[in-house]
């Protein structure tokens, strides 16, 4: 019986510099302004504005983790740790997905609290540092619009931290305003929970995409089917099974599978054109594929040659 395995490795790490410039360079500013919000919000007494801060606070964090993250992730691979240390990424992007839903919990709660007795809100100290912290979270968004948010899910939890936050930030402006000019007290607590609702939403988000990385599920940009299909197409193959397709990180697929050839193909033929249609059409540069002849059968010890 004869086995070929072909590899195709490529590695796409020009953005790496990048990314870690927009994670550090955001969470010194987010950082900074996180102590001056908190400070604003005990002595306005403004729930939106204290729930924005949280929201800053977990921001810090959370920059700082990913940027840690991305540090931890330029570790070479070792013997005991094959793939390195980039995993991290996704661990970090899950803890602070998980953060966002528990922070938006205790809004809900301190917010329908608010709801039954309304306090004192000092109304323009609340505008003036609300408006300072959207001018805040505006920069910090363009700096991470510069990273590779759109691949990459650590940076992309990190830049939802920063656009729920200013969301917050909006939710905390209107409200002062409707305090200011109409009296409205219960502005304070509602503005409070509309962000809540939006912050959980992206941190449910954040959560799955995380989680279906860690269960090693199929990218959801990947369509399986219709690899398999691609694969199949190529001449001379007659099946193409034992087909698995996960990532390590965000921005890594990876694929494995058997393909049986017909008596009179060449292993090295099929191999390279089934690594260029997985570069070219699905972007996986990193797969592992043995060849088999059909002729002889199912290798696969557990008979998955369907």
């Amino acid at each position: 019986m004869g086995h070929s395995h072909g590899h195709s490795h490529g590695h796409g790490h020009s953005h790496g510099s990048g990314n870690k410039k927009a994670l550090l360079t955001s969470f010194l500013l987010i950082a900074a302004f996180m102590v001056v919000e908190v400070i604003g919000g005990l002595v306005t007494n403004s729930l939106a504005l204290l729930s924005d801060a949280g929201h800053m606070l977990s921001d810090a964090v959370a920059l700082g983790l990913s940027y840690f993250a991305i540090r931890l992730g330029e570790r070479k691979a070792t013997l005991s740790k094959t793939f390195g240390y980039r995993r991290f990424e996704i661990i970090a992007a899950a803890l602070n997905g998980i953060t966002l839903i528990l922070i938006s919990v205790y809004i809900f709660y301190e917010a329908f609290q608010r709801f039954a007795n309304p306090p004192e809100v000092q109304s323009t100290g609340m505008l003036i540092i609300s408006s300072i912290g959207l001018l805040v979270n505006i920069i910090a968004a363009m700096i991470l619009m510069k990273g590779d948010k759109d691949e990459n899910l650590n940076v992309r939890s990190a830049f939802l931290h920063v656009i729920g936050d200013m969301l917050g930030s909006v939710g905390a402006i209107v409200a002062a305003l409707l305090m200011m000019f109409f009296g409205w007290g219960i502005a304070d607590p509602i503005a409070s929970v509309i962000v809540a609702i939006l912050i959980i939403i992206s941190g449910w988000r954040v959560t799955k995409d995380s989680f279906n990385v860690l269960m090693e599920g199929t990218p959801s940009h990947i369509d399986v089917a219709k690899v398999k299909a691609s694969l199949q197409n190529i001449p001379l193959v007659k099946e193409v099974h034992d087909l698995h397709v996960w990532s390590v990180t965000s921005e890594l697929p990876m694929l494995s599978c058997h393909m049986a050839i017909a008596g009179e193909g060449t292993h090295d033929e099929v191999l390279k054109r089934a690594q260029s249609i997985l570069h070219d059409d699905f972007g996986i540069e990193h797969s592992t594929i043995q060849v088999e002849y059909a002729d002889n059968g199912c290798p696969s010890p557990h008979g998955t040659c369907n």
